[in-house]
């Protein structure tokens, strides 16, 4: 284990407000005021697919991008697995920070966007991103990111909700060319990834909780062959 491993993000057990931040001010606020809205913004328990695609794994280093409260970091530490969640919304990390306190296991938490972050190059066994709001750039920084956080023999986990990346821009200001989607990602492999699953699938959703009405997933794994 390195505890260097976001040298240059802030990296804790138990994060605070006061935390160095990597990343774009605004998203943090953003995201800050998303979850501050509300008491408990996701259901508390993993996401389905994330269950479904770690079953056959063999725990070790993951990365967990856009942690949110925890829930998949808690579930993933129980499991065995050396747990780093990633997350701009410092409210978020206090929650997620105090669920780990509560189940009694630790995770690594870095208070960073994705492509900001300080991490490893090439050093996780798994990189799982679940529905996360990933901004597009010219450069493809996220996507790369993603990709250049798995080590060799590892998998990258990208789900997304079915059908997002092809609605329309709203007044709401949601518009889906702002956003990564898996297809992205898969457009970037070459001959050292593997394509294990890119698949459209029900989604097996967690009662409650924001995005609890979306009813399929976008569900792209890839493994890592060097």
């Amino acid at each position: 284990m390195t505890d260097n491993i976001a040298a240059g993000s802030s990296v804790s057990d138990a994060p605070s407000p006061a935390d160095d931040y990597l990343g774009d001010p605004a998203v943090r606020a953003e995201w800050d005021g998303r979850y501050a809205d509300r008491q408990q913004l996701w259901s508390g328990r993993p996401n389905g697919a994330l269950v479904a695609e770690v079953a056959g794994l063999a725990p070790g280093r993951v990365l967990d991008v856009g942690c949110g409260e925890g829930a998949d970091a808690v579930w993933l530490a129980r499991g065995g697995w050396d747990v780093t969640g990633l997350e701009v919304s410092g409210v978020a990390l206090e929650r997620a920070a105090g669920h780990a306190r509560d189940a009694g296991v630790t995770v690594r938490w870095v208070h960073a966007g994705l492509a900001e972050a300080v991490l490893p190059p090439a050093s996780f066994d798994l990189v799982s991103a679940q529905y996360p709001a990933l901004l597009r750039t010219p450069d493809a920084a996220a996507e790369r990111a993603l990709l250049a956080a798995v080590a060799p023999g590892g998998v990258l986990l990208l789900v997304h909700h079915a059908g997002m990346d092809t609605r329309q821009a709203h007044d709401s200001g949601f518009d889906p060319a702002d956003y990564v989607w898996p297809s992205m990602v898969a457009a970037l492999l070459d001959e050292d990834w593997r394509i294990e699953v890119d698949e459209q699938r029900p989604r097996m959703a967690p009662d409650g909780g924001a995005g609890a009405h979306h009813t399929d997933d976008l569900v792209l794994r890839v493994r890592r062959l060097r």
